[in-house]
């Protein structure tokens, strides 16, 4: 469980600048480069995502249990999965409506996969991990819709106070085509998850088949 906290300290911390110091943040990258500063930020994450990787594993060998999840939970979970892999792949493909209407749906994508996770698991590891991302998430996706009002929410002032075009962003285009193939790709990659990848990586089928 300690490898498991430690890299969830460290994955997670490495991600949450934004959160709690969007200044300094601007301040680090002001000093040491965009490129360097990224850099760091991969390093740490994959260090982080290798403890709680390894710490997880460990913890899954002597399971403490909190709650017995009931079996309707994971028939929850299933479909909760199939749009938290569509608001991922949304996140990638370009001119889509999904991110052009939610503008983060990777972080959106990240509370969705840990909410379905904590229904379907009831063990402390579980609830570490997955309750972690969920409070990240959380946080993050609330951080971020800040920024989006400052960006592209900004309300319409007298001329004497009208924001200039390098405060003012458009918000993303979309199209059905770009729409229906982040569907398309999203239910596939989910089919190909549930059906072999789950079990491979983790040892369970979402699906107990």
């Amino acid at each position: 469980m300690v490898e498991l906290v430690a890299g969830l300290i460290l994955f997670l911390g490495a991600h949450s600048m934004r959160i709690f110091d969007e200044a300094g943040r601007a301040r680090a990258i002001a000093h040491f480069g965009e490129m360097p500063y990224k850099l760091g930020v991969t390093i740490l994450s994959l260090i982080g995502f290798g403890l709680l990787w390894h710490g997880y594993g460990l913890a899954r060998l002597a399971p403490q249990m909190i709650w017995v999840p009931p079996l309707a939970a994971r028939h929850i979970a299933a479909p909760l999965m199939l749009v938290a892999i569509i608001f991922l792949v949304a996140a990638h493909v370009p001119a889509n409506h999904i991110k052009a209407k939610l503008r983060h749906p990777m972080i959106l994508s990240v509370k969705i996969w840990a909410l379905a996770h904590l229904l379907a698991n009831g063990t402390l590891a579980d609830v570490v991990l997955f309750g972690s991302f969920l409070l990240w998430a959380i946080f993050d996706f609330r951080t971020a819709r800040q920024r989006d009002r400052l960006l592209f929410d900004r309300p319409a002032t007298p001329a004497v106070d009208q924001p200039t075009p390098a405060t003012v962003v458009a918000a993303p285009a979309a199209s059905v085509k770009g729409t229906v193939l982040t569907i398309v790709l999203g239910a596939a990659l989910w089919m190909f998850f549930v059906v072999y990848l789950h079990q491979k990586l983790i040892g369970v089928s979402p699906l107990g088949v």
